[in-house]
């Protein structure tokens, strides 16, 4: 009984079987996914050079777009190596350390961009409404306190999630039908009861996310608002036009997560499949499609970028 419950508790590999159903097309479907990954690496670590160098680019705005530029890194980084090691290499095993190590990561990056949209929403509403007191609100001392304070109500909401896995007994399979260990599919699992593992994955995270897009919908509520009070229609187009890019992201942020959250819950006529190949494309094409967003509906970020190679052409 004692070797049983020492197996069961410290649990050897988990085994990612990658996308159910589509084994056989496995090599072909990494080559899309793996230009999609060199995509979102290339144009975020493209944007954060841009403004870690050029210094009109040193405002708040810009300063939470090279945090969510950093979080989209994360986020696509923890899970698609693996996923592409899974697809061209076979190499499906992963250590149970590893396995919570990739879905405390992957779980906080998500946690984590949710609230730096609220953020940026946050920006806009005192860029519009107030903005004679834009620099003196968002102090350099107090962006530091908004990133302190969203990166660690982050890592509170996600952290709980490993330590309910690490409790549970794993006698059964170990055989993970999906392309990387998420919260839940890892506590199915499990020879236990697993109740506090589904409402806590389920209910917290959406409530997270409810509450930061409730306080995103009251600032555009106020920016709309002040807009529509401008005297002159150039005015207020150009004055919308500076939030266009942070609403796309959002649509492409909130649509396919609200989608997968309640799919995974509920989707039970869903096929496994479509539901893991979504899971994954939600991984890389929000970050691949962010920087593109940002460069081409970002005045500043786009003359900076077309600076930058014109400059090295020239040379």
């Amino acid at each position: 009984m004692i070797i049983f419950n020492l197996s069961s508790y410290n649990p050897g590999p988990f085994i990612l079987m990658g996308i159910p159903g589509l084994e056989q097309f496995h090599v072909w479907i990494g080559i899309p996914f793996c230009i999609i990954y060199i995509v979102a690496v290339t144009g975020n670590c493209i944007l954060l050079y841009l403004i870690a160098v050029e210094r009109s680019l040193h405002e708040p705005m810009f300063f939470f777009l090279s945090m969510l530029a950093m979080t989209d890194l994360m986020l696509s980084t923890t899970t698609m190596p693996k996923t592409l090691s899974i697809f061209w290499l076979g190499a499906r095993e992963i250590t149970f350390p590893g396995c919570l190590t990739q879905m405390f990561f992957l779980h906080f990056s998500t946690a984590l961009d949710s609230a730096i949209l609220m953020a940026m929403a946050f920006d806009r509403y005192v860029a519009i409404c107030s903005p004679l007191r834009y620099t003196t609100i968002l102090t350099p001392k107090t962006i530091i306190k908004i990133v302190m304070g969203i990166a660690f109500r982050s890592f509170c909401i996600i952290l709980p999630d490993v330590f309910l896995l690490t409790r549970l007994p794993f006698c059964r399979t170990r055989i993970i039908p999906h392309t990387y260990c998420e919260h839940i599919g890892v506590a199915r699992l499990a020879c236990a009861d697993i109740s506090i593992n589904i409402w806590f994955g389920f209910c917290v995270p959406v409530m997270t996310v409810m509450s930061d897009v409730i306080l995103i919908a009251v600032s555009y509520t106020f920016i709309l608002c002040a807009v529509f009070r401008l005297p002159s229609r150039e005015a207020r187009q150009k004055t919308l036009g500076t939030c266009g890019s942070h609403v796309c992201v959002i649509l492409m942020f909130y649509t396919p997560l609200f989608f997968s959250i309640l799919a995974h819950r509920f989707g039970h006529n869903i096929s496994r499949t479509f539901h893991i190949l979504f899971a994954n494309l939600y991984i890389v094409i929000p970050p691949s499609l962010n920087p593109i967003v940002y460069g081409v509906k970002t005045k500043k970020i786009r003359v900076k970028f077309l600076h930058l190679f014109s400059t090295k052409g020239m040379k």
